[in-house]
C-alpha cells in the first residue's frame, strides 16, 4: 500500500489506461482535459496516487462515467467478464 506521512493509505484501483485506449487518449491529452500534469495521470492508472474528490469527479465527468466505474477500492473485474458473461439462469 502506497505512503503518505508515514500514513499507509488504501489501494485505489483505476481503469483509466482502459479508458485512454478506448478512446484513442494519451495521457497529455487527458491530462490537460481534467487540469492536471501528464505525470499524474501515469501515477493514478499505477495506483502510486489517490485522486482527490474533486480530481476523480473530474475524471469521470470527462468519460461521462459515474466515478465509482472509473476507480474502486476493489480490484475491477476485466471488462470481458462483465460484457460477455452468460446471463445467471433464475
Amino acid at each position: 500500500m502506497p505512503r503518505s506521512n508515514g500514513r499507509v493509505e488504501p489501494v485505489l484501483y483505476s481503469r483509466l489506461a482502459v479508458l485512454r485506449a478506448e478512446r484513442g487518449l494519451s495521457r497529455a491529452e487527458l491530462a490537460e482535459a481534467v487540469g492536471v500534469n501528464y505525470q499524474t495521470v501515469g501515477y493514478l492508472e499505477r495506483g502510486d496516487f489517490n485522486p482527490a474528490l474533486d480530481l476523480a469527479l473530474r475524471v469521470a465527468e470527462y468519460f461521462g462515467l459515474r466515478v465509482e466505474a472509473v476507480f474502486s477500492r476493489t480490484p475491477f473485474a476485466p471488462m470481458s467478464t462483465q460484457l460477455y458473461a452468460a446471463p445467471k439462469a433464475d
